[in-house]
This record gives structure tokens, sequence and C-alpha cells, in this order.
């Protein structure tokens, strides 16, 4: 009975990404103020999200962080056998590829995922949506997949600043705290840096976005029980969300890089 349970829930959430994203041509033609709203709010955030600068804060702080460790840990590996002088590839190849994705990923969850799961949970326990449905407005069009085009079009440039924060992390610290030449580092970095890669990494987040955003919305747009209930939903919208970039990253990674390599060891 569990295992019929899981897939009766698992096949609902399906239906309703599908139904989410069949509206999005539709949604595009007559939404698209409530689009630009919730784009600012993306971005930017609102309340006290946009105390810290909204989702840009909260991504530039964590690829900052993740950025240095990577430099850190990265140099003090290559150095055990004599090759710090690869650092640079280092932050080309791993920053690029996983680190940055994942943490873009998870800083989507935290921040704007999280958001709306509240938003729609609110507005289902005080039957804001039921309302929305009497005065003849679709709910899943204007609520959840007005949301879904807001991220996805957020993310990109939101990614472009995480990933440079990673970048410049992760040389800081290999220049100024390791002592490395600034002309070795930028070498090999440039060297292994490569532009597929970078579209590529700008993919998964894309995907990630997609799948965060619809998770979220799906928690938030079926959450009972009262305020308690909300709670229960974000929390649980969180752990989906988690588990949803994990095994995608996964396997993405294994699609994309898992039979052929971009790095060229050479120079």
């Amino acid at each position: 009975m569990a295992m019929l349970s899981w897939l009766d829930r698992s096949g609902d959430q399906l239906t309703f990404y599908v139904k989410a994203l069949v509206w999005i041509p539709r949604t595009l033609r007559r939404y698209l103020r409530e689009v630009q709203r919730l784009l600012a709010e993306v971005a930017f955030g609102s309340g006290g999200l946009g105390v810290i600068g909204g989702t840009i804060g909260v991504m530039v702080a964590m690829t900052l962080f993740t950025g240095t460790v990577v430099g850190l840990q990265g140099y003090a590996a290559l150095n055990q056998i004599g090759t710090s002088a690869f650092t640079g590839f280092i932050s080309a190849y791993f920053n690029t590829r996983e680190i940055a994705p994942l943490v873009a990923g998870l800083a989507l969850s935290a921040t704007v995922g999280a958001g709306f799961t509240a938003q729609l949970g609110a507005m289902r326990i005080n039957e804001e949506v039921d309302a929305l449905e009497a005065m003849g407005v679709r709910s899943m069009p204007y609520l959840v997949t007005t949301r879904i085009i807001a991220g996805v079009v957020a993310i990109i440039p939101l990614y472009a600043i995480g990933l440079l924060s990673s970048y410049v992390a992760s040389r800081y610290i290999t220049i100024f705290f390791n002592g490395q030449s600034a002309g070795t580092y930028d070498h090999y970095f440039n060297l292994f840096l490569s532009p597929e890669d970078v579209l590529l990494s700008v993919l998964k987040v894309l995907i990630f976005s997609v799948l965060v955003i619809l998770a979220h919305c799906y928690y938030g747009f079926h959450a009972t029980g009262g305020p308690a209930g909300v709670g229960v939903a974000v929390g649980r919208s969180v752990r989906n969300a988690i588990v949803l970039i994990s095994v995608t990253d996964f396997f993405l990674s294994l699609a994309i890089w898992g039979a052929t390599t971009t790095v060229k060891v050479a120079g």
C-alpha cells in the first residue's frame, strides 16, 4: 500500500508539472505583467529578503565562499604532488561544471522556492486560489506558470554573477593567500576554461531552476491544514528540491561529460 500511495503522489506531481509547463505560451500572452512583477521579486527580493539583496545577495555570498574553498583545497591538494600551478584548472573545471550550478540551484530553492511555497500555501489556506477560479481566472497559469517563467528568466543573469564570483574568489585566495603568481594562475585557468562547459553549465542551472520552482509551487498549491500546514509544505518542498537537484545533477553530468571531456592537458 505504501508503494501504491507513493506512486499515486508521484503521478499527481508529474501531472501538475506537465500542466504547468503546457500553459507557458498562453501565460506569456495573458499574464506578462504578473511575470514582470515576479521577476523583480525573484531578483531583488521583497520584505526581509530585500535587506540582503534578494537572491543576488544570497547567491553571491554562497559562491564566494564555495569558490574560496575550491581555491584553498585545490591548491593544497595539488601542492602535495608538486603541481600547484594547475590550481587555475581546478577553478575552471569544478566551479564551472559542478560547484557553481549546485550552489545556484540550492540558493534558488532556499530563497525564491521557499517563498513561492509560502505564498501559494497561504493563498490556498485563505481560499484565494478558489476565489480566483470563481472569478474565471485559471489559477494554474496565473499562479504557477508565471513563477516558472520569472524564475527561469531571472536565473540566467543571477547565475552569471554567481559563477563570476566563484572564479574571483578562487583566483583571489590562490594568488593573495597561497602566493601563486597571477600569470601562472591565469594561464592554466584560461587554458582549461571551455566556452562549451560554460554554456552547458548554464543549461544545467536552467533545468535546476525549472525543477526547483515546479516542486515548490506544487507543495504550496496543495497545502492543507492551516498555517501549520504551510510550514509543513515549505519543509517538504525544500527536501524534494534538494533531492531533485542532486539526482538531476548526477544524470546531467553523466550525460554531458560522462563519455567525453573538454580537458586537454597541454601547454
